[in-house]
């Protein structure tokens, strides 16, 4: 069961996935945009026109000359398919600074959980996965409230929930199964927790997707990683569930040997395993602060299949937390050994893998899930992604202006500097 399930990209003309037939777009509706002036990555400038939720026609930029009611002029930005949120956590986001203990009431989660997804969204991330703690301390409550969330940002972002169960083994994890089961029912989409947590480890990723594979959902399972016996055992248990096995954020693989670390990615990639990382730092789940990301170049290496997540925003975890999919990316160039398009990818096409999304790319049949960030190359936006506009469902529902000026702007001028932003009105 993937987090969401808009349609599948249909064939273009030619009977590909991509592509223009040459004969200009079809008749527009009420839900037209056309994206004018694009550059995209591979230096291309253009015009896209979007329609009924989908990418209709890509064509050179001034070509595209159908009536549209709206018209959205991108020059100076790069188009790309927009990032998604594969690990966040709604209900203890922005608590950081809250004095005293952390109100669970579901007008507050719902409250924390939306505006969230709303600072994400305007990261550019229209898709996010939310993992929810269901505890004998608040019940199902959370729960509900981020589901109430998920409904009302409907049309804006897609929000999905993971029921979290702290333990799920012995007498004390009965209530924790029940629990999950009736998360399951109230329309969470898929099952987490995390297994380093429970007495027996082994055992809880048993009832996961023992749950999982009667329920048809996924798995998106925390764990540190350091215990190559247990990744082991996970991955020979993992490689039989078809709605497929997410670990993260595994920094304790970057602790281990090398030869230990490379033989425990291995497995995972043989058993289909996939890893979100957290380059900005653990999450409060796993209550303990690693030191480093799990080691992405190595997973890469041995065919593991792996996205980055943003993780805690705002929250005992990393009061700091940003929630933006681009700085992850930036992370992953600057510290972690990727090139600047690998780490786009793990937050953008990886990470819509990983929640079970139809791939994006700007080309005519695919889903119109955007990013248009001020700049000409994937490189100078992970370093400079200030001005951004987001656009979910071939609709714009987030912009991002920001502008840089310099008391003697006439130096500035005079030197043909780079500025972020224009003098000219701008969309």
């Amino acid at each position: 069961m993937p987090d969401s399930q808009p349609p599948q990209p249909s064939p273009s003309p030619r009977g590909g996935r991509g592509g223009d037939d040459g004969q200009g777009p079809g008749p527009t509706d009420s839900t037209t945009l056309l994206l004018t002036g694009a550059r995209l990555s591979d230096g291309r400038t253009v015009d896209v026109l979007l329609g009924a939720g989908r990418i209709r026609a890509v064509a050179p930029a001034g070509s595209l000359r159908a009536p549209a009611p709206s018209r959205v002029e991108l020059s100076g930005y790069l188009l790309l398919p927009a990032p998604a949120e594969p690990h966040a956590h709604g209900d203890t986001a922005l608590t950081a600074d809250a004095e005293g203990s952390v109100s669970y009431t579901a007008d507050e989660v719902q409250r924390r959980a939306t505006e969230a997804a709303l600072l994400q969204l305007g990261h550019g991330a229209t898709a996010i996965r939310s993992h929810i703690r269901i505890t004998d301390a608040h019940g199902l409550g959370p729960m509900e409230a981020v589901l109430q969330a998920r409904r009302s940002l409907r049309g804006l972002a897609d929000l999905t929930a993971v029921a979290v169960p702290r333990l799920l083994t012995g007498i004390a994890g009965a209530d924790g199964r029940a629990m999950l089961r009736d998360a399951l029912k109230m329309g969470a989409a898929v099952v987490g927790g995390c297994p380093d947590l429970d007495p027996d480890p082994t055992g809880f990723v048993e009832a996961v997707l023992e749950l999982a594979g009667e329920h048809g959902c996924p798995v998106d399972l925390h764990t540190d990683g350091d215990d190559p016996g247990r990744l082991a055992r996970l991955a020979s248990l993992a490689g039989g569930l078809r709605a497929g096995v997410t670990i993260g954020p595994c920094g304790g693989l970057s602790r281990l040997p090398l030869d230990i670390a490379s033989r425990a990615a291995d497995r995972l990639a043989a058993a289909g395993v996939r890893v979100t990382c957290l380059p900005q730092g653990d999450c409060a789940a796993l209550e303990r602060r690693g030191l480093r990301t799990a080691p992405v170049r190595l997973l890469r290496a041995a065919g593991v299949r792996v996205a980055a997540g943003s993780g805690a925003l705002r929250d005992a975890g990393n009061p700091v937390g940003r929630g933006d999919p681009l700085e992850a990316a930036y992370l992953l160039a600057s510290q972690g050994g990727l090139r600047a398009a690998e780490a786009y990818h793990a937050v953008s096409t990886a990470a819509r893998e990983a929640m079970g999304l139809p791939e994006v790319r700007v080309e005519a049949g695919f889903p119109a899930e955007l990013l248009a960030v001020r700049g000409d190359r994937i490189a100078a936006v992970l370093s400079l992604a200030y001005s951004r506009i987001v656009i979910h469902r071939g609709r714009v529902v987030a912009r991002t202006s920001a502008v840089r000026e310099y008391c003697d702007s006439a130096v500035a001028v005079a030197l043909d500097l780079p500025r972020q932003g224009r003098t000219e009105p701008g969309p």
